[in-house]
């Protein structure tokens, strides 16, 4: 009878509706219970016992940017410099915002160097109007040179904007002077390109 009710009582544990989270054993459970380790804190699995890791040599982060190995000073380096980024639409509207936030308060929210800190009289000189010849044909270089580290009275914007978004401020501002007398915009990204080439592939089979 004892043995009887022990083999219910087995059978009974090993039934759980099939509703059972721990079947018993682990398959590698060095794996499956591996030990995490925080950052900045000590670690055995590699030489300098450290768990944060340094990027491989040669390659950038991810969510990164190349620098842009541009040299305080070097005039000659900021006309010539440039790059191949195209924003959409969106992007640059979000230049535009930052413009407003950052570069507004001086040179205007019209761009024209009205900004209300110039006009409450703190100011002697007047900020860059980006409507003036001066200005309207400034190579992107000097401009981008201007954010990172300043000019004159302007201060540098290099730990408020990243290397993207002041290249998003340029654009927009290239925008506004292109449709102001300035050179032609070419930093706007092709978003039609499937239609030019269904243009190419019909006119191609009418051939």
């Amino acid at each position: 009878m004892v043995a009887g009710l022990a083999l219910t009582a087995g059978l009974v544990s090993c039934d759980s509706g099939n509703m059972r989270r721990d079947p018993g054993h682990v398959y590698a459970p060095d794996m499956t219970y591996s030990r995490a380790y925080d950052a900045y804190t000590a670690n055995p699995n590699f030489e300098d016992g450290l768990t944060s890791r340094p990027p491989v040599s040669g390659t950038v982060a991810r969510g990164h940017q190349l620098p842009d190995h541009l040299v305080e000073g070097d005039t000659s380096a900021y006309k010539s410099f440039t790059t191949s980024l195209r924003f959409s639409e969106d992007e640059i509207k979000e230049g535009g915002r930052l413009f407003n936030i950052y570069c507004g308060i001086c040179h205007g929210t019209g761009l024209d160097g009205q900004g209300p800190l110039f006009n409450s009289g703190k100011f002697a000189s007047m900020p860059a109007n980006f409507k003036d010849a001066k200005y309207l044909h400034m190579p992107v270089g000097q401009m981008y040179a201007g954010i990172k580290y300043g000019k004159n009275m302007m201060g540098s914007y290099a730990s408020q904007l990243d290397i993207k978004q002041r290249w998003m401020v340029i654009a927009y501002i290239k925008k506004f002077q292109s449709e102001n007398g300035g050179d032609a915009f070419t930093f706007g990204m092709d978003t039609h390109p499937a239609k030019e080439v269904a243009a190419v592939e019909e006119k191609s089979g009418e051939m």
